[in-house]
């Protein structure tokens, strides 16, 4: 395992780097860490290449000023990859520079930046899969959220709330959307990460601005096609919930795409199945 920082638009990046082979690149869900994907990467790095890295006010990275938007974080996942796979500097247009191109997992929200990644740099994916993605049919963007977000965020910083509950709130979250119990991830570094006030902001700034970046990606899929072929996987955890069965299988038929449910499982598939998103990634790479 190789970390490092990488510095992108000024802001210095977490990244993660195992194993060897094609390159796959792992995007986690809203307010998660590098270490989340940790139960999956020795099930993939004997096959595959596997970046994974923190958005900015997430992990390890630094905060952002600027706002995230589908374009960004596509180009975020696309920086990333230049930064540690020291591709060239040649580029042609949104292709990108000359390297095999990728797998591009995306969970939860990020799996908004995954499809517009596969849009916007159809040159570089080789594959897409979605883990239990997020889906909305008909967002509702909100002017007024990230300013309500960033006072919410000062108040609560001022409060001390992240150091006193900051690991128990993430303790909570793990218990709601997996059936793993207690947390599998390492103490240390939970603490290391949820104590901060910056991921807390970092959290509720991106939670902000996910109507926006929800109704990006549909403008999006009308003036930007995913490539002819592309193998398109959407992993969905339904865990008994109809309703967000049929809205995973709506999207997957949407995107031409294969369609699994990764049962029994709660919303962090990588905890609760990680072999699932192996197979998916390894399957989609053939």
């Amino acid at each position: 395992m190789t970390a490092t920082f990488v510095r992108i638009g000024g802001v210095a990046h977490h990244v993660v780097v195992d194993g060897s082979g094609p390159v796959c690149v792992l995007a986690a869900g809203l307010g998660m860490s590098w270490f989340d994907w940790d139960p999956v990467v020795p099930l993939l790095a004997p096959h595959r290449t596997v970046v994974r890295f923190d958005r900015p006010g997430h992990g390890l990275s630094q905060p952002s000023a600027a706002p995230s938007t589908a374009a960004a974080e596509a180009d975020r996942i696309a920086a990333v990859l230049d930064a540690v796979l020291d591709a060239p500097a040649a580029r042609t247009g949104r292709g990108g520079p000359h390297h095999a191109p990728v797998t591009v997992v995306g969970h939860s929200i990020a799996g908004f930046h995954a499809e517009a990644f596969a849009r916007l740099h159809p040159a570089r994916t080789a594959a897409l899969v979605l883990v239990d993605s997020s889906v909305e049919e008909r967002p509702r963007p909100s002017r007024t959220a990230p300013a309500l977000a960033r006072a919410l965020g000062a108040t609560l910083c001022a409060a001390g709330v992240p150091a006193a509950l900051g690991p128990a709130g993430r303790a909570l979250t793990v218990r709601l959307s997996s059936h793993r119990r207690p947390d599998p991830s390492p103490p240390a570094e939970v603490r290391r990460v949820y104590r901060t006030s910056r991921v807390l902001r970092g959290t509720l700034d991106e939670n902000a601005r996910y109507g926006a970046v929800a109704a990006e990606l549909l403008a999006l899929r009308e003036r930007a096609r995913l490539p002819p072929g592309l193998p398109v996987t959407v992993l969905a955890a339904p865990d008994g919930s109809a309703r967000w069965e049929r809205r995973q299988r709506a999207l997957a038929r949407r995107l031409g795409a294969r369609y699994e449910a990764a049962g029994p499982s709660g919303h962090l598939v990588m905890l609760d199945r990680p072999d699932a998103i192996a197979r998916a990634v390894l399957d989609a790479g053939r």
